[in-house]
Order: C-alpha cells, then structure tokens, then sequence
C-alpha cells in the first residue's frame, strides 16, 4: 500500500481503491490475545514451580484450575518456550508369593495390595542414607516415607505396625528381595496378621512397577534437586514432598482419565 501511494501520489483511499483493498482491513492491527498470553505465562510458571512435571501433567494442573485446554495447545508452548519434556517411564505389574509362584494380581481396592522399596541417597558429606516408601497400589498414596542412615528388618516391622493401626492392615504387601523385606522374622510377623508378602524376581525391579515410578519422581521432582547434612533434615523435607505429592499431583491412572491426585481418589473411593 505504501508502495502504490508512493509512485501514484495518491491519497490513501485512492489507493485503496485502485488495489481493491478495503481502508478498514489496511488499518487493521492484530491485538495480542490476552488470555493466550496470560496462558502462556501460567504454563511458565507451573513449569518452573514443578520442574520435572511433563506438559501433560501441567494440562491436567491447568485444568484442574479451570483453564479450557488441551494438551496439544500445552504441548505447542511447551516447545515454543524452549521446556524440557521428562521421559515416561515404563509399566509394568506382575507379583510373586515367597514359594516363587506368579501372581498376577492387580489392585481393586484400598489395602489390596501395598508396595514397599528403599531409595538410596548421600547427605552433603557422601555419607549414604536411605528411603523407605510404602504405597498403596490402588490409591497410589505415598503411606509413608522415612529417611534414616540405617533401616533393618526391626525398623520395617515398627513402622509397619504403626501404618497397621492407622489404615488396616493389607491383604499384600509386595516387595524386591532384600534382606529387610525377606527376614524371616518380618515374614512371621505379617503371617500372624494374615498380611502376605509377595516378592519380585530377583533383578527385575520394574516387576515392583507401583513403587518404583513412585521412586523416580521422587528422584527426578524432589532429590536431584536438594541437598542434605543430615537425614533428619531429609526426613522433614521428604515429608513435606510426600504430602504434596498425595494432595497436589495429578496421576494419570487414578480415575478413568479424570487425574485425580492420590488424595483425592482415596477419599472418593471410600463413598
């Protein structure tokens, strides 16, 4: 347009009229869309807030917060921002009884069946310590999460019988092979309360699929990015991921597709 006035030394709306160009649409000027860009600066945020969160997970956070979204509108800032996108983890499911006969069982209701599997960590001064989660495998609640530099057999049983007389005790509690979770005092013990351990196969950990996705976002969401002096201090920050994990995270698998949070399945399976 500026062109054609340029060499025919015409006004503006001769000029229009001589390309067939209507005046309104060449003093049009496209206005940034603000719920886009506010949008666009919620998926930053969240991003930041919860590091290794996925774009879909953020989809369902949006949602939840009552955004109209898809995941394919999510996904397109995801990758115009520059986002990292986590890598899924594998499923997994098959249980084992103590006399080595397969069991493929999957959770139908609360305390079916609970999971339990340490993770090891190093505080500040490399000195190691460990992690253990308990799940259950239809609510995919975190139980309970306790940090320590020593867990034995003896600990296991303690923290079981207090889990025990808060939510019941389960019909089984599945597990790798480690010598806490095969001692035969422990297997006695959840013997006389008609709770029976299921093991995995040896070197097979994704036959423990629940726990050990359980176990890797807490690796890739909580510890890689914290560092301890001391295991009291992890068990007070790992505390407080755990109970963000029941109440915030939205899980994928928990209620035909609706991401309820652990939490929140819990509570409407119990109606």
């Amino acid at each position: 347009m500026r062109h054609a006035r340029a060499v025919l030394h015409v006004s503006e709306r001769r000029a229009c009229r001589a390309i067939g160009q209507l005046r309104s649409s060449y003093r049009y000027a496209s206005q940034p869309d603000q719920t886009d860009e506010r949008l666009r600066g919620r998926v930053i945020k969240l991003a930041k807030e919860y590091g290794r969160y996925g774009y879909r997970t953020i989809t369902w956070l949006l949602q939840r917060e009552g955004w109209d979204v898809g995941k394919d509108r999510v996904y397109t800032i995801w990758r115009q921002e520059g986002l990292k996108v986590p890598a899924k983890q594998p499923k997994r499911a098959r249980l084992w009884r103590a006399d080595g006969s397969c069991v493929r069982l999957r959770p139908t209701h609360r305390n079916h069946v609970w999971s339990y599997d340490f993770v090891a960590e190093r505080t500040h001064d490399g000195r190691p310590f460990r992690i253990l989660n308990v799940l259950d495998g239809y609510t995919r609640e975190c139980l309970a999460s306790v940090a320590a530099r020593r867990l034995g057999s003896q600990d296991v049983i303690l923290l079981l019988a207090e889990m025990f007389l808060h939510h019941g005790v389960p019909q089984h509690i599945r597990s790798d092979n480690g010598p806490e979770f095969i001692a035969r005092k422990l297997r006695r013990w959840l013997k006389t309360l008609q709770g029976e351990p299921l093991y995995i196969e040896p070197g097979s950990p994704w036959e423990n699929g629940y726990v050990e996705s359980f176990n890797g976002k807490m690796r890739a969401q909580f510890l890689n990015g914290e560092l301890f002096y001391a295991p009291k201090e992890a068990q007070i920050l790992t505390e407080q991921w755990r109970i963000h994990y029941n109440t915030v995270h939205p899980h994928s698998r928990l209620g035909g597709g609706s991401h309820r949070s652990p939490r929140r399945f819990s509570w409407q399976a119990e109606d």
